[in-house]
């Protein structure tokens, strides 16, 4: 019986573990665009993500840029600037404010938190695309 549980749990912990981001893969606005970048920190383009509380934007990726921002040189995020509440258009790009990211289409008032990604008003919309951002040494990959 003892053994049977604890294979039971097993299982089950094993089922419920995932890596995927269900909540991104079925926002029915944004497609999920090959991304697999390495920004080394040496570099001057790079620099500002060398100290916490920064970010930059990197225009030509995704599907309408990525913001990078560090949390405390250890952890970064990454996510898509595309507003993932609408398909993407001229107005879509949202822009970014201190750790928000704002939609400027006049059709909506979107903000999210670019550390979180989530919604600033509504948890039931969807949060921002989120790619890896993992830093190793002086270099940091953004991956999905």
């Amino acid at each position: 019986m003892k053994n049977s549980s604890i294979v039971f749990l097993l299982a089950l912990v094993l089922i419920s573990c995932s890596n995927n981001d269900n909540v991104n893969r079925n926002n029915p606005f944004l497609i999920n665009p090959f991304v697999d970048l390495q920004l080394n920190l040496s570099l001057p383009e790079f620099n500002q993500l060398n100290f916490p509380g920064s970010s930059i934007i990197l225009n030509a990726q995704g599907i309408k840029g990525i913001v990078v921002y560090n949390i405390d040189n250890a952890q970064y995020t990454a996510f898509e600037l595309s507003d993932p509440n609408h398909a993407p258009n001229e107005c879509s790009k949202m822009e970014i404010s201190g750790i928000e990211a704002t939609c400027p289409c006049t059709t909506d008032t979107n903000k999210y938190n670019i550390i979180t990604g989530q919604h600033g008003v509504d948890p039931n919309l969807f949060p921002m695309q989120r790619y890896n951002a993992v830093r190793t040494g002086n270099v940091i990959r953004i991956s999905n």
